[in-house]
């Protein structure tokens, strides 16, 4: 019932913020929010469960279910359950809500008990994606999600807002649908072989080799069309090249904490989602030929996401093209098919969660007292707002895959997967391309490090700008805290990745 309680406390608490008096709403829903992160850490100190929650042998921790509705011949449920991929990612929701909220207190100034009730109704139907093992009900969680963003990003964000969150709206909307009609066609293809849409009894179905012909389409080829159609669906919310263009737009407009959990954890259910569906519940028939073409996608979204931030002056435009090329990583990483590639790739997860939310809110942070965010108008940060300024380049130096930090254990096991895979054709190439990042990173960030932080103090501006005050830079210190316990002590999250990952590497099925 964990999961149950830690839901519930999250969808009362958004309610009570919203008929919550203004003046009190950033306070309370940050008291609120402790409970869940409490709820969150103590799941992740009691977990027990073993294997992959949606294979054979698995078993699932903190599992609930009960049968809701009967649609047609096949059962949906509430079956909700962690495991060693999903738990990281639930206590890295809770804890960027809660700092997200604390940074949330010095720019929300309007309307603020409906902004923070949107924030924890977020967190509750993130927190149902990553828990949720029935596909109709995870499904629920995952549109649910779509309408606070919108929200929060045509409500409180910059001049262009409603243009930025109607294209967000409608990019990720239109790969739901294609995702939700595939993977439902594929359901009934199945037949007699399944009578739910529990996540594990249609996976396992898969795995055996059942799919049958559909309306005149061979097992095999509605299997590999669904897989295609699925990853499409989730490409567009991760996101890759081509689809990434909504991000940019996205996060510029949208107020700083917004960016915070869109980085942090919203783009995260993409690669989670491929990760869940596409890699773990195909066999290696249907996956491997699809190995290259998705191999040459991470590379140029790594390389051109780099390009693209390397050739901006906004801020916030360089972190938010950072995470279409992390991204990159993370889908190199799982069609590796190793342990360390596959692992890697949810342990970036977390770490680019954690970095990414570190960077925009200290981004935030510099444009509460400057408000400006052009590279080209700073500079000196380093004299006025040495705090800041110190973190944002720890945050750079984490993207670059510094050693002791969380970002340098990722994207070591991600190359040290990649380069070792025995199914990825060219894989020393793909993984020697994607390396080459690394130093288009390291390119536009100490570019913007050296023009905005350091040098003379030029700013011309009516702000007096100085020391940030303490409830802005407090969660910055918690989570580099974070990246940094992660970057020395990798196996704090590791070691519970890899138990869930290895069983998805044992098995395959034949179609």
């Amino acid at each position: 019932m964990m999961i149950e309680i830690l839901l519930a406390v999250t969808l009362i608490g958004a309610g009570a913020v919203f008929l919550a008096p203004d003046r009190i709403a950033g306070k309370l829903a940050f008291w609120i929010s402790l409970v869940p992160a409490a709820i969150g850490l103590w799941l992740f100190a009691a977990f027990d469960g073993s294997g992959n929650a949606l294979l054979e042998g698995g078993e699932i921790a903190f599992e609930s279910r009960y049968e809701w509705v009967q649609f047609g011949d096949y059962a949906i449920s509430w079956f909700v359950g962690l495991d060693g991929i999903s738990l990281p990612l639930v206590v890295l929701t809770t804890i960027l809500v809660t700092l997200a909220i604390v940074s949330s207190w010095t720019p929300i100034d309007e309307r603020e008990s409906q902004f923070y009730g949107l924030v924890l109704f977020i967190e509750a139907n993130l927190i149902g994606v990553f828990a949720a093992l029935d596909f109709f009900l995870w499904f629920i969680f995952w549109e649910a999600v779509l309408i606070p963003m919108y929200l929060l990003i045509g409500i409180w964000g910059g001049p262009r807002r409603k243009y930025a969150a109607i294209k967000f709206f409608v990019y990720t909307n239109v790969a739901s649908l294609v995702m939700f009609g595939a993977f439902v066609t594929l359901v009934f293809g199945l037949g007699d072989s399944v009578s739910s849409f529990a996540l594990p009894e249609i996976a396992q179905a898969l795995l055996a080799g059942t799919p049958d012909a559909f309306y005149g389409i061979e097992g095999t080829t509605l299997a590999s069309v669904v897989f295609v159609a699925m990853f499409l669906g989730f490409a567009v919310k991760v996101p890759v090249v081509p689809f990434h263009t909504w991000l940019p737009d996205a996060h510029v407009e949208a107020p700083t904490p917004a960016s915070v959990l869109l980085a942090g954890v919203l783009l995260k259910m993409g690669t989670y989602a491929l990760l869940r569906f596409n890699f773990t519940m195909f066999p290696d028939e249907v996956i491997e030929p699809f190995l290259v073409p998705i191999a040459v996608v991470a590379v140029i979204s790594v390389i051109y996401g780099a390009l693209l931030a390397l050739a901006q002056t906004d801020l916030k435009r360089i972190v938010a093209y950072s995470s279409v090329s992390s991204m990159g990583y993370v889908i190199l990483g799982l069609i590796a098919l190793t342990q360390f590639g596959v692992g890697g790739a949810t342990f970036q997860m977390v770490s680019h969660g954690l970095i990414s939310g570190l960077m925009f809110m200290t981004v935030g942070v510099i444009y509460n007292a400057t408000h400006t965010r052009m590279v080209s108008d700073m500079s000196g940060m380093a004299d006025r707002m040495p705090v800041a300024a110190g973190v944002f380049v720890a945050g750079a130096f984490g993207y670059m895959g510094l050693p002791l930090l969380s970002g340098f254990a990722a994207e070591y096991y991600i190359f040290f997967g990649a380069f070792q895979s025995e199914v990825l054709a060219y894989a020393p190439i793909f993984t020697a391309l994607a390396m080459f990042g690394i130093v288009l990173v390291a390119g536009y960030l100490l570019f913007a490090m050296q023009r905005a932080i350091f040098g003379p103090y030029t700013l011309e501006t009516d702000y007096d700008v100085g020391r940030a005050p303490l409830h802005d830079v407090a969660p910055l210190f918690v989570l580099l805290g974070i990246i940094i316990a992660l970057g020395v002590a990798p196996e704090l999250i590791f070691e519970m990745i890899t138990d869930a990952v290895d069983p998805i590497l044992e098995t395959g099925g034949e179609l």
